[in-house]
């Protein structure tokens, strides 16, 4: 593919994501493992848009902006990692330290997103008391255009200034640095790993938490089988726990029948 034609479709892709994720379709919405193998397709290369967009996808576990609060963009920082990785060669780890800055620049472009659509925002509720439908549905995109410009704006400037500075800046980085900066890129998905465990019932399932650890760290089965396995034991904890509330239930009739009759 041309890479006129690449850049284009990745500057797409990200107008796309803001559009995906503003108008309530979330078809990819802005998730690093759904925009990777996008952006595996059009670079392609896959399996390296993959991987690093599965380690962007652990770090982004128990991060989401509740009541309106800025987060850093993962799945700008995976367009951006994997294009760099993929026109440089350079190495995933580098390429998400390089990347994940991107994601976090849209944490100050998000506070100016959100100041401009408060003026929408205001617009859109005159035009609803107004009754005047299609001006408020208007205003609403008007927002949805000032969202996507979040995202066009880094990717514009890494793609049209990117690649050639991130090589020279590769180039005279020392080899300890970009080392380190592997080992930080290796490192970093265990803060997203360690957040949702502290959000889940791991003291519950513990149990279970073993046997996967078991499984892959020594036995070494492919993620895809310990998914299985975990997807095998949800269901049967599932079916476990709904025939405990149906013993319950039946147990709950059954006394209040027996108070009917006592009566």
């Amino acid at each position: 593919m041309p890479i006129f034609v690449q850049n284009i479709l990745i500057i797409l892709l990200a107008a796309w994501m803001a559009w995906d994720n503003g108008t309530g379709g979330q078809v990819l919405n802005n998730w690093p493992v759904t925009i990777g193998l996008v952006m595996g397709l059009i670079m392609g290369d896959v399996t390296t848009a993959l991987v690093i967009a599965g380690t962007l996808q652990l770090m982004s576990l128990g991060v989401a902006g509740i009541g309106g609060s800025s987060v850093p963009e993962y799945g700008l920082a995976t367009i951006v990692s994997v294009y760099l990785a993929i026109s440089t060669h350079a190495n995933t780890g580098t390429a998400i330290a390089v990347g994940l800055p991107v994601g976090m620049l849209t944490l100050q472009l998000d506070v100016i997103a959100k100041i401009i659509n408060n003026f929408f925002a205001h617009l859109s509720q005159k035009y609803l008391h107004e009754k005047k439908f299609r001006k408020m549905e208007i205003s609403f995109y008007c927002s949805v255009g000032v969202w996507m410009l979040k995202y066009i704006i880094p990717v514009l400037l890494v793609v049209a200034f990117g690649t050639p500075l991130v090589k020279a800046i590769l180039n005279v980085i020392p080899t300890w640095f970009t080392n380190g900066l592997t080992i930080a890129g290796g490192m970093l998905p265990v803060v997203g790993v360690g957040m949702l465990m502290h959000y889940m019932p791991v003291k519950k399932y513990f149990t279970y938490l073993i046997v996967g650890f078991v499984f892959s760290a020594y036995l070494k089965l492919p993620v895809l089988g310990v998914a299985l396995l975990g997807a095998a034991a949800a269901l049967a904890i599932y079916r476990i726990n709904s025939q405990k509330d149906a013993d319950k239930a039946v147990a709950v009739t059954s006394a209040e029948q027996g108070d009917d009759y006592d009566e």
